[in-house]
């Protein structure tokens, strides 16, 4: 049976956001991104006491445009001026300070996604984890992209409204004692009215926004789910499309792709409806906002306890307050969408996390390193849905310098053989030993090209081989077009055929000369001339090159010294029903 399935990450917002921050906070570059956020709070602290002064600039002004005082006017519009030019400056440094936090922000959160990523092998094992492990391409760079990117936008709002409704509440808490409302022929003052009501009115809206937008999270997070699959079909038809136009196939990719943007367009429908019926709350509860607070200020002025400036004052101070308030009202939709984001991209790290010690609890392959040195299978069984792959006789040992050959037929499993001693596949039971990484090559039928420099395909990391040395492997293996080329960057698994691929791959090997060669067929290339050509290096260059090959060829007659099979058993068969429940139990 294949990996079991890793069950969804769902905590708590504050849970998400703490590991979050402790994962951002242990990767190199912090201090940076501390540094911008401190700058963007100082600004953020500054903007709020100017915009205390401007409202406080509101009561001067217009009580001079009720007097109708010409001098005073004037003299208020440059106070003004001075005041707008300050905020101006303030606004762009807060601009940019936000950019260049959502910049850090990306760059330390996918940093950190990658590595956890590529690494131990989890980006070829987490495929195998079930939805969780699907195109985690979309989770590392759209998802992080959108989680950065919102955070940053949210958070310095929040903030923002933070400080505000600081600077703020006091202020119109002082303003509301000018504010009477007549009752009954009496004066009654309430203490902090306009603060009470801005309250009210941000409460009712911010309740009335969550209620509606709920469904938001549960409907972005399917559709970054949905455009994921989308994205993954388009580059699979691009990556193939020789392949489609050869078999006539583009009818077929067509009503694929036709079917996955039918699947996406309608989400798309349906967050749209959801979006609509939010913006009736949202957009109703701005327009209401413009006259609410002098509704509810109005009292004091026609009762002659306010002058007009002063009314202004408190309108101001008003909106300042709810407009503070109504940080979440105004933000719902993104909310929803940052949760979404949140929820998605922490799944995909905590699955990557979680990796190991799912497979080590569904009781699965033990694969360890080998102290001697030495290659050896020992009961190993290999699970996958269509059923099991064992050896007969059960176990196999090679000794450094020898050769030995895992027979196969079509059909009983020796690709995930091949991956289980890789480390890739862990379903199934029995021990796997394997000499150092540092000393074992993979050799498969379609070789791993990065797109890189010639010189970088050929050389793994920290080589200090010399240009004479890749110019003499390229030509030991008949690649003598591609001496020159060295300094050449390319996507060399598009630009080469598969049989030049295959003489690449053949050249690393001589320059790397590994000491032990594990084989997918890879001694069975499309070429026949490939093959001599592996072979008479095998002999000669990597003469002492311990060789294990999976394949259902046994040429070359005397090649290898030992010789043991695969042999495929249906799952069903291959465990009792206990057994199988038990696992099911352990696995999930």
């Amino acid at each position: 049976m294949p990996t079991a399935p890793i069950a969804p990450y769902d905590e708590s917002v504050r849970h998400q956001l703490r590991v979050l921050i402790k994962a951002v906070n242990r990767t190199p570059g912090r201090a940076r991104l501390y540094l911008l956020a401190g700058a963007l709070l100082l600004v953020i602290i500054a903007t709020a006491v100017m915009q205390v002064q401007l409202n406080a600039w509101n009561r001067p002004f217009y009580d001079a445009i009720e007097r109708r005082d010409l001098d005073e006017f004037l003299r208020q519009l440059g106070v003004f001026f001075m005041i707008a030019g300050v905020l101006l400056v303030l606004n762009v440094a807060q601009t940019g300070f936000n950019q260049l936090i959502r910049v850090r922000l990306r760059e330390l959160a996918t940093t950190d996604l990658i590595g956890n990523w590529m690494t131990r092998k989890r980006a070829a094992r987490i495929g195998r984890a079930g939805e969780i492990g699907v195109n985690p391409d979309q989770r590392i760079q759209a998802d992080t992209q959108t989680l950065t990117e919102l955070t940053t936008d949210l958070g310095v709002g929040l903030v923002q409204a933070s400080v505000l409704l600081a600077s703020f509440i006091g202020v119109l808490w002082l303003l509301s004692e000018g504010v009477v409302l007549p009752v009954a022929g009496r004066d009654l003052v309430i203490p902090g009215y306009m603060v009470w009501a801005a309250l009210l009115y941000a409460g009712t809206g911010s309740l009335v926004s969550w209620r509606v937008g709920r469904p938001l999270v549960r409907l972005n997070t399917d559709r970054y789910a949905r455009e994921a699959e989308f994205r993954f079909a388009l580059v699979q038809g691009s990556e193939r499309a020789e392949g489609i136009a050869l078999s006539n196939s583009e009818g077929d990719i067509v009503r694929g792709l036709e079917a996955s943007l039918a699947t996406l367009v309608g989400l798309l429908r349906q967050i749209a409806s959801a979006r609509a019926r939010l913006t009736w709350v949202t957009a109703g509860y701005g327009w209401v906002a413009l006259v609410f607070p002098i509704i509810v200020a109005a009292p004091g002025y026609f009762a002659g306890r306010l002058s007009f400036g002063e009314l202004m004052m408190v309108v101001g101070a008003f909106n300042q307050v709810q407009q503070s308030l109504r940080w979440f009202v105004d933000n719902t939709a993104s909310l929803a969408d940052w949760r979404a984001a949140l929820l998605r991209v922490m799944n995909f790290r905590q699955a990557l996390l979680q990796l190991d010690e799912v497979e080590a609890q569904a009781g699965l392959i033990e694969r360890r390193e080998d102290p001697a040195g030495r290659f050896r299978l020992e009961a190993v069984r290999v699970e996958t849905r269509h059923g099991c792959t064992s050896l007969v006789p059960r176990d196999l040992e090679v000794a450094p310098g020898e050769r030995a050959l895992i027979l196969g037929n079509p059909g009983s499993g020796r690709t995930s053989f091949f991956l289980a001693i890789a480390g890739l596949w862990s379903a199934g039971s029995g021990r796997i030993s394997v000499p150092p990484d540092a000393d074992v090559a993979y050799l498969t039928q379609r070789p791993f090209l990065p797109a890189d420099s010639l010189r970088g395909v050929l050389t793994a990391e920290g080589a200090t081989d010399g240009d004479p040395a890749l110019v003499a492997a390229l030509r030991r293996v008949g690649l003598d077009s591609l001496t020159g080329a060295l300094d050449h960057v390319a996507r060399w698994d598009r630009d080469l055929g598969l049989g030049e691929q295959e003489r690449l791959s053949y050249a690393q090997l001589l320059l790397a000369r590994p000491k032990w060669l594990i084989c997918d067929e890879g001694l069975d290339p499309v070429e026949e001339a490939n093959r001599e050509m592996l072979l008479a290096i095998l002999r000669d260059e990597l003469a002492g090159t311990a060789v294990v090959n999976i394949s259902q060829r046994r040429e070359p007659a005397g090649f290898y010294g030992k010789v043991v099979k695969l042999v495929a058993t249906p799952l069903e068969k291959a465990e009792p029903p206990a057994e199988a429940a038990e696992r099911k139990v352990a696995g999930g």
